[in-house]
């Protein structure tokens, strides 16, 4: 998918200025890499927003116009207001051919309603990871990467390094690194465990009434045993009567 970008150079730097294009509804951002200097850019921001809507547009290689200068780039980062739906600054960065390029590349999950640990086992599908950090040439750079889950079971996961990839990509992993990306669970195990638990400890009112007594019964004893009865409630200790009379 070809997503093209409209920019112009942006002449003004500074917080003011920066402030007055957002009021404006531009963007300020920058262009860089490559071969060629930095360029300060604006873009506007309503079409800006509505692709940056788009999962493509943050793992595709872009082209820019630049007032009638395209080039390829790729998104490298934005900056969203606090609390407003605003762009407040973009990235893009250059993309030279014969280059590798890093990018994190979205993962679809496929055929998991079909399975037999959906069908008919009741298996929940839980999605560890939705993207995958890959390296490639720009040019075998893939839009997503699929992964079918038609032969799932319950207990089964989807390591990173079990991922099928592309011809040309490589996921950027550690020596020892092989994170789960998805598995699939059963939510009535855990539901066993609760009712198992709540089965050894009764509440009191499923105490018997003789049992209750008993109980009560002890506690006095053990009152009695540490010197006596305890005030009534209401009644004021000897200590307060003193501090009333102060």
């Amino acid at each position: 998918m070809k997503i093209e970008v409209s920019a112009k150079k942006r002449p003004l730097q500074g917080t003011g200025a920066s402030r007055r294009l957002r009021n404006a509804g531009k963007v300020p951002g920058i262009v860089y890499g490559g071969n060629t200097e930095p360029v300060n850019i604006e873009l506007d921001h309503k079409e800006l927003a509505q692709n940056l809507s788009r999962e493509a547009f943050h793992a595709s290689i872009l082209t820019l116009d630049l007032e009638g200068q395209k080039e390829a780039v790729l998104l490298r980062a934005f900056n969203m207001h606090p609390f407003k739906l605003q762009v407040q600054h973009i990235d893009f960065q250059r993309v030279v051919k014969d280059r590798k390029i890093h990018m994190k590349v979205p993962l679809h999950f496929v055929n998991a309603e079909q399975s037999q640990a959906v069908k008919e086992q009741g298996g929940v599908v839980s999605h560890v990871l939705n993207e995958l950090n890959i390296t490639c040439l720009p040019d075998d750079l893939p839009e997503f990467i699929e992964i079918d889950m038609s032969k799932a079971t319950v207990g089964y996961s989807v390591h990173a390094k079990d991922i099928v990839l592309p011809k040309g990509v490589e996921a950027v992993l550690h020596k020892r690194e092989n994170p789960v990306v998805v598995s699939v669970l059963v939510p009535q195990l855990a539901v066993v465990e609760e009712d198992t638990t709540a089965a050894a400890a009764p509440a009191a009112g499923d105490v018997p009434a003789s049992k209750q007594a008993e109980a009560a019964k002890d506690g006095d004893k053990a009152a009695d045993a540490k010197g006596g009865a305890k005030p009534a409630a209401g009644a004021k200790a000897a200590g307060g009567d003193k501090k009333d009379k102060k």
